[in-house]
């Protein structure tokens, strides 16, 4: 067991060392409590998974996907199992970080604050 939760943040830690462009982007709106003072962490193993970034405070996930992700079965278990530890996935495609990252922003806040949101447009 030991030997798994290292491979799995050694794995995390080359995930930070080498962002995507839109985690980077994404990244620079988020750390340092940036974003209404929010504590947030990137590529944390929680469980068998690395979540791209985490609010523990908010117990919210938040996932940037590429392409590989459209209708990704592998992603529903994911979300299921992190929702099982207690925690709310939100997902973003790459473009609309990209594209607009105010409103992504926005968007994680509204999750944030108000623990009644369901992401249903994904």
């Amino acid at each position: 067991m030991s030997k798994n939760i290292d491979r799995l943040r050694g794995f995390a830690r080359d995930m930070r060392r080498a962002p995507t462009e839109a985690e980077q982007r994404l990244w620079g709106a988020l750390r340092n409590r940036r974003l209404d003072k929010l504590k947030f962490r990137r590529q944390v193993p929680i469980g068998s998974y690395i979540a791209d970034f985490v609010c523990m405070e908010a117990k919210l996930i938040v996932e940037l996907d590429g392409s590989q992700h459209a209708e990704s079965a592998r992603d529903v278990t994911r979300d299921s199992k992190l929702e099982e530890y207690g925690f709310r996935v939100l997902r973003f495609w790459n473009d609309d970080v990209m594209r607009d990252l105010d409103s992504t922003c926005a968007t994680i806040l509204a999750f944030a604050r108000d623990v009644s949101l369901r992401q249903d447009w994904r």
